[in-house]
């Protein structure tokens, strides 16, 4: 078959991303120091961001080297359980990131670790059943009127992957905006109790509020296009518009290291370590709390 441009864009980008969040996964499990709750969830999102970009570079290998249905049900599913684990673990970072500053008291408890490990588990659990329903037979390969926009999967298949996803998005931004209350509430005790606000509380405040505006308006923009296209779109339209809004979504499993493991201090330390060997005491790093955005 003709190489695709598209194809090899997507080729490229999971590769990167497989690369980025390899990194990641390796710093994680190589410092006993990061099995705090939030670099749990870290790891979480990391595992799945590196699958997502493993089963991109599959698909394009399998698509023009093994032409298989099989092999294209395999991968498809694969790439649908690794992109909805990846979707579900933001979800629970978010729940952890609300959870750190509604109950800040209680967090470090073990009941809060347990919270964390059934949230990843029903995750992980709930991503593998989406990805094992083509596989399972959900599919349009024996009946090309119910295929959607994503070809195998049938009509009702993405419909329900996107439906999944405007909810995860809904509860998110449901989330940040009482993290971004909670946030102003406490800038706002702690200048009752000084008589003022500084301008150091109104930075940090505005810096909090700005970083989850970021975070959410990324995952907003990556995966929108392509949820809104899977609805809307129809099996007939040229292949590029599926391409043009697929592209951006793997995007974000680019991005989420950037957002949720390279910006932190311990992981910056951690890949001190990793790649010097050594950690010159000389740098000052800072533990960042879960509940810091």
């Amino acid at each position: 078959a003709a190489l695709n441009p598209w194809d090899v864009m997507l080729c490229v980008s999971g590769t990167a991303i497989a690369c980025e969040n390899a990194l990641v996964v390796a710093i994680i499990c190589y410092s006993p120091a990061l099995r705090t709750p939030m670099f749990v969830l870290v790891g979480s999102l990391a595992t799945a961001d590196l699958l997502a970009g493993l089963g991109l570079i599959l698909n394009f290998v399998f698509q023009y080297v093994i032409r298989s249905e099989t092999v294209s049900l395999l991968t498809v599913g694969f790439l649908v359980a690794s992109f909805a684990a990846s979707v579900s673990s933001l979800l629970a970072i978010t729940v952890d990131r609300y959870l750190s500053l509604y109950n800040a008291l209680t967090y470090y408890s073990e009941r809060t670790v347990l919270c964390i490990h059934t949230m990843l588990a029903g995750a992980w659990g709930v991503s593998l059943c989406l990805g094992l329903l083509p596989v399972l037979g959900w599919n349009c390969l024996h009946d090309r009127t119910t295929c959607s926009v994503v070809r195998p999967l049938t009509k009702s298949n993405v419909m329900l992957l996107s439906a999944s996803f405007f909810l995860i998005f809904l509860i998110m931004l449901h989330l940040y905006i009482e993290i971004c209350k909670i946030v102003c509430r406490h800038a706002h005790q702690i200048a009752l109790q000084q008589h003022f606000l500084t301008a150091s509380h109104y930075v940090a405040t505005k810096k909090g509020v700005s970083t989850l505006a970021i975070i959410l308006g990324t995952f907003g923009a990556s995966w929108l296009p392509f949820a809104i296209y899977c609805v809307v779109g129809d099996p007939d339209y040229p292949s590029v518009y599926t391409y043009a809004t697929l592209l951006p979504a793997t995007y974000n499993s680019m991005i989420n290291p950037i957002i949720y493991a390279y910006r932190n201090q311990e992981i910056q330390r951690s890949m001190w370590v990793l790649f010097c060997g050594c950690f010159q005491a000389k740098v000052s790093f800072r533990s960042r709390s879960p509940s810091d955005v």
